[in-house]
């Protein structure tokens, strides 16, 4: 599933900048991350129930969900290779993905783009580990609902940012998204002092929402200016090589600190505080 996803997603979003471009480039991103994160969130409630219904009708439905998603790939646009007579070998493969990373890490828009998104994934992932550990011990609580629940109000919250990122930013104004970035790391900070699962709840909306505009934009940035230099497929594999590099290093670190004993609440205040002081140097040295 993982090998799948890894060659499925450069193709999802590449094609993107085959169909679309500049404003409406930011829109069909919007979209994309939107509709992805719904189907996350109702996957995510829908599977719970029919597993604790029957398990075999849970398995029946992924099976059969997957055989809808296989229908509606035979509905995407037939276009014409971006970059036909690319070699299979894998050496081949591997220099031209090299090529591919030295090329747009080189490029400031790109490696802008490339660092953001990754830190952006890095530090989505060490938050989710980070409910589980700071709700029985801030909250008291010692279900598996809540923390779930938690995460569900993250993934509402991109859907939401993500909608407004296509309304309100176009590519000459992709910097923008930038404060946002910054935000949501003073959000994190906020959100690990608070003892209320109400403003819990909306603290974490907030965050995604966020992360939805941080994110979009970013996106769209490296497809449009990858297109034209490395094609934006491997601008997006390039993409998701950092952002799977990010999410290990940074789950990394929070496991070494929970490891030396330091508290939720202030690994969560200092993993905002990185977080937020990671994006504010980028965003000043994008300015320079």
């Amino acid at each position: 599933m993982g090998v799948g996803a890894a060659a499925y997603s450069p193709a999802k979003y590449g094609i993107l900048t085959e169909i679309t471009s500049g404003a409406r480039l930011v829109k069909a991103n919007g979209l994309m991350e939107s509709s992805t994160i719904a189907a996350i969130l109702l996957g995510s409630v829908a599977g719970g129930m029919l597993a604790d219904w029957h398990l075999l009708a849970a398995l029946v439905v992924c099976a059969l969900t997957y055989a809808l998603a296989v229908v509606a790939n035979l509905f995407i646009p037939r276009l014409q290779a971006a970059r036909p007579g690319q070699s299979w070998h894998s050496g081949a493969m591997l220099r031209s993905f090299i090529a591919s990373a030295q090329l747009l890490w080189r490029n400031g828009e790109t490696r802008f783009s490339l660092l953001g998104t990754s830190l952006f994934w890095g530090a989505g992932v060490t938050l989710r580990f980070l409910l589980v550990l700071w709700v029985p011990v801030v909250l008291g609580i010692t279900d598996n609902k809540t923390p779930t629940t938690l995460n569900a109000m993250v993934a509402i919250g991109i859907v939401i940012g993500a909608a407004a990122a296509a309304k309100l930013v176009t590519l000459q104004t992709v910097r923008r998204c930038m404060p946002a970035g910054v935000l949501i790391g003073v959000m994190v900070v906020l959100f690990s002092l608070q003892h209320s699962l109400l403003n819990a709840y909306l603290l974490l909306m907030l965050i995604g929402a966020l992360g939805g505009f941080f994110m979009v934009l970013l996106n769209a940035l490296l497809q449009e200016r990858g297109k034209d230099t490395v094609g934006s497929g491997n601008a997006i594999a390039v993409q998701n090589l950092g952002e799977n590099n990010a999410m290990l290093l940074m789950l990394g670190l929070y496991t070494v600190a929970i490891k030396l004993g330091a508290p939720a609440v202030a690994t969560g205040v200092g993993f905002g505080a990185l977080f937020a002081i990671a994006i504010a140097v980028l965003w000043w040295r994008a300015r320079r």
